[in-house]
């Protein structure tokens, strides 16, 4: 990594609009505006190039420790720097799970060794994912890693007793449950969304009202213990209107929706490569457009990778053996751009929103998610959105290869990225 302490950006789009110059002096913006003298600076010439906040992902898979022949805290790092992330928010399922205050300061700590990006664990709600007792949320949250956000990832809290527990629980220091919505008894043997193609295919299928059920249930808990309910992964237009409605009324209720939800349809199950196999199911078309307009109204407040690595042997085999997942922190900005920017439905400034400000806001990081100021944290994130190209796994940074993207041309190429001021991306490749 490039240790220049004064960088100059010539003439970057902030946040898509008229080109200025921005100065970066140690940590910070030193100044934002028009013909700033470089002054012994490197200057990166970024004229006709996007320059956003850094981006954070509220939900990410590192896989360590426990797993990591799928990824580690340092290759899913710097795939994220590579995707234009300065902070991740790594998930709980790992192997001890990440419940107790030693497993997540383990996992904060190799975050702080990688330098890559911000690593902000996530706690689990329940002892080692079961769903019977509450996990360490007190003592995870007093940790140094200082945890916020809680959730089974990978597993429902199921149990209505125990998610208003949880909810009531972290009231305290103002955390927040995020929910993986999936009533268990109605995705029994379930291998893809419920519908026409899977009645075609004769594959169990995965019922919209598994996940709405859930939600249902979960704001009008949030709601009666006056506390925060995060909707992870969001899939269905059933599941849209339900957040709606909930806001509407004023409840303290946020929502996520993966780039793979905002493309990919069912349809593309029919090929049974398992690179589609993910949890929830990719849904139809229509719920696509559901999720596009729900994001670009606000109704779901950010994008969220849900980066899922596992090994080739999990993933190159028969459709019902196959793990479920897809890696996501490289491409999801370019699948955000394909899907809402260049549709139309939103500009710059709102994929700036909801993928840096708001899930900074959700999981309370500070330094984060900030505007491109002058005396703000220097993340920040520059990219070549005429750019154009086909996606090759074999050059991610990240140490598995399943993406449902291999081959498609997507717009969009993140050229550097600076955590803090320090370039953890230059020309697109790690520094």
């Amino acid at each position: 990594m490039s240790d220049t302490n004064k960088t100059l950006l010539r003439g970057a789009q902030v946040l898509g609009g008229e080109p200025r110059d921005v100065l970066i002096e140690g940590e910070r913006i030193a100044a934002v505006g028009t013909g700033l003298g470089a002054d012994g600076a490197t200057v990166i010439d970024a004229a006709g190039q996007i320059l956003l906040p850094g981006l954070v992902d509220l939900h990410t898979h590192l896989r360590e420790p426990g797993r990591e022949d799928s990824e580690t805290v340092l290759t899913g790092t710097k795939a994220a720097a590579v995707g234009g992330f300065t902070a991740v928010h790594a998930m709980a399922n790992t192997f001890p799970v990440a419940d107790t205050a030693g497993v997540v300061e383990q996992v904060w700590r190799l975050g702080k060794e990688s330098g890559y990006c911000d690593v902000q664990p996530v706690g689990a709600v329940t002892v080692g994912l079961e769903g019977k007792k509450l996990a360490e949320l007190g003592a995870m949250h007093d940790s140094a890693a200082g945890v916020r956000v809680f959730s089974d990832d990978g597993k429902c809290v199921d149990d209505a007793v125990i998610m208003r527990r949880a909810l009531e629980y972290v009231k305290a220091f103002d955390g927040v449950i995020a929910q993986h919505a999936q009533e268990p008894r109605l995705t029994e043997g379930a291998q893809m969304n419920e519908g026409i193609v899977s009645a075609e295919l004769g594959l169990g299928g995965w019922p919209a009202v598994a996940e709405e059920s859930i939600i249902a249930r979960d704001v009008l808990l949030a709601a009666h213990v006056r506390s925060r309910v995060h909707i992870c992964h969001l899939s269905t237009a059933g599941s849209v209107e339900i957040v709606r409605w909930a806001k509407s009324k004023g409840w303290n209720v946020t929502a996520e929706v993966t780039p793979h939800h905002l493309l990919l349809t069912d349809e593309l199950v029919r090929s049974y490569n398992p690179v589609y196999k993910v949890n929830p199911p990719l849904r139809t078309e229509a719920d696509v457009m559901a999720l596009r307009e729900a994001l670009a109204d606000g109704t779901i407040d950010c994008v969220a990778t849900d980066h899922a690595p596992h090994p080739h042997e999990d993933k190159d085999c028969e459709w019902g053996a196959a793990a479920m997942g897809m890696v996501g922190l490289e491409t999801a900005l370019s699948v955000v751009q394909h899907t809402m920017v260049d549709t139309g439905l939103l500009d710059w400034a709102g994929v700036a929103d909801r993928m840096s400000t708001r899930p900074s806001a959700i999981g309370r990081l500070t330094g984060q998610g900030r505007p491109i100021a002058a005396g703000e944290p220097a993340n920040l994130t520059l990219l070549d959105s005429a750019y154009r190209g086909e996606v090759n796994p074999a050059g991610f940074a990240s140490r598995s290869r399943n993406t449902p993207y291999e081959g498609r041309e997507l717009p969009g190429r993140v050229t550097h990225t600076f955590l803090r001021g320090r370039a953890t991306v230059v020309d697109g490749k790690l520094a």
